[in-house]
């Protein structure tokens, strides 16, 4: 499994090895030792697995958790294809305000890693397009926040006509939305071992 950092410190991209055949393909796009060797500390506890199932069109986020407790993520697509965003949303962070893209596609699986008080948002690129989560925290509606995704303070490269749920569409500007503090989501990280 290859690793790179990416531009917003903390949020790794991990591209497993894929064995295919004349059945289809095998991958394992979580690996212990991989993730561990790249981000200094194995995976958080797991206390929620989730996945979306997104037509094309479809532009969920920008989402993100305040901390305490903040919420880690892993993510990768099982089926289709989705332009991946990862924001760095945590004020005082060294990268606050720095975002990349990553494609994410079943046929080319890769992962992200995002550390808690990451924005994360992504726009399904093919029909019945499903991501998967493996998260650091269950849900609780309570610490689930979202930034407009469409604000230019953030400039994300996102389509006007793109499908957006009620509550992205009413989602606040980067300037009027509750952020999170960088040294509170290195203490969340802590928590499950993080350096």
């Amino acid at each position: 499994m290859k690793s790179r950092e990416l531009a917003v410190i903390g949020a790794f991209e991990f591209v497993p090895d894929t064995f295919p055949d004349d059945r289809g393909m095998f991958v394992s796009p979580y690996q212990e030792a991989a993730f561990a060797e790249a981000v200094g500390h194995p995976l958080f506890p797991v206390a929620q697995a989730s996945h979306s199932l997104s037509r094309r069109g479809v532009l969920r986020g920008i989402h993100y958790t305040l901390a305490p407790p903040g919420t880690a993520k892993y993510v990768y697509c099982s089926r289709g294809r989705a332009r991946d965003f990862v924001v760095d949303l945590r004020t005082g962070s060294p990268t606050f305000g720095t975002w990349e893209q990553v494609e994410l596609t079943a046929h080319a699986p890769r992962a992200l890693y995002l550390p808690p008080g990451l924005g994360h948002a992504f726009l399904a690129l093919e029909e019945d397009t499903v991501m998967n989560y493996l998260l650091s925290q269950r849900y609780r509606a309570d610490n689930e926040l979202a930034l407009a995704v469409d604000d230019p303070a953030v400039g994300l490269p996102v389509p006007g006509d793109a499908v957006l749920s009620e509550r992205d569409r009413a989602a606040p500007s980067l300037e009027a939305a509750p952020l999170p503090e960088y040294e509170a989501c290195l203490r969340a990280a802590a928590a499950f071992g993080a350096p």
